[in-house]
């Protein structure tokens, strides 16, 4: 039987909140098997760059990345946010390792091709060096990806940090039993974005197709859903979407996702 690994990405709502951001690393750290974890910072990103005078602009959830934006976020994501997980998980006894995509060629990626916008400098994976990040994860290591990716090339690419999660957890599970969990400030998908608690607790394919039709899902959880099923397509065995507690051990109250 393969071993068991989470895959978690956290959320830039978790982030920007000191006191959710420790609640989040301190369930993370006790997580017994082996894991990895995720993050992006555009929030973070989007505030620092109107204190210098860079615009942020989304398109479906999804930035569009001038040469400024793409330095904005590699200083945010890959050096601020980065570290500061990093050495907070350190002092919750997480042996963890910082990376972006460019270190030790984990994520390769190219520069999305313009068809109706322009994205900029954004990235689409290419490939994930599973087995890089299998010696990390043997030598008791837990690597703390941003969502920078690289083209070989010397570039460093934006690449969505749900994207990046999903294509982790499929590349790691020809290793292990993976289970992927995409943790942000609600308790799930919701029927009802006033009601916290009108959480759809099973969403399988016929259901999703449902809440697209009738808009209950839209803009920022199209992206991550899409990654959650075509991760399931590709072979991960679980995918789930929460707030922290269901990092928990007997959690109950999150979304479930199966085909």
């Amino acid at each position: 039987m393969k071993q068991k690994l989470s895959i978690v990405k956290i959320g830039g709502n978790v982030i920007e909140n000191k006191q959710e951001l420790s609640t989040f690393l301190k369930a993370f750290s006790k997580i017994e098997d082996p894991k990895i974890l995720v993050h992006g910072g555009g929030k973070l990103a989007t505030e620092l760059g109107k204190k210098i005078g860079i615009e942020s602009k989304l398109v479906n959830g999804r930035r569009i990345t001038d040469i400024e934006s793409l330095e904005l976020i590699t200083m945010v994501y890959g050096g601020l946010v980065n570290k500061n997980i990093v050495a907070n998980l350190q002092s919750l006894n997480c042996n963890a390792i910082g990376l972006s995509g460019a270190d030790a060629n984990t994520i390769q990626a190219h520069k999305r091709p313009v068809k109706d916008i322009d994205f900029g400098y954004v990235g689409d994976i290419d490939n994930i060096n599973a087995s890089t990040i299998y010696k990390l994860i043997t030598a008791n290591l837990t690597p703390v990806f941003c969502a920078i990716s690289h083209n070989q090339k010397g570039q460093l690419l934006n690449t969505n940090a749900d994207t990046i999660a999903s294509e982790i957890a499929i590349a790691m599970s020809s290793l292990y039993t993976t289970t992927l969990f995409y943790c942000f400030e609600k308790k799930g998908v919701l029927l009802d974005i006033s009601n916290e608690n009108s959480v759809v607790k099973q969403l399988n394919t016929n259901t999703y197709k449902k809440l697209l039709d009738s808009k209950v899902i839209a803009d920022g959880m199209l992206p991550k859903l899409e990654n959650c099923f075509n991760a399931l397509h590709k072979k991960v065995t679980t995918v789930c979407i929460g707030d922290v507690s269901m990092l928990q051990k007997n959690a109950t109250l999150y979304t479930s996702i199966t085909l």
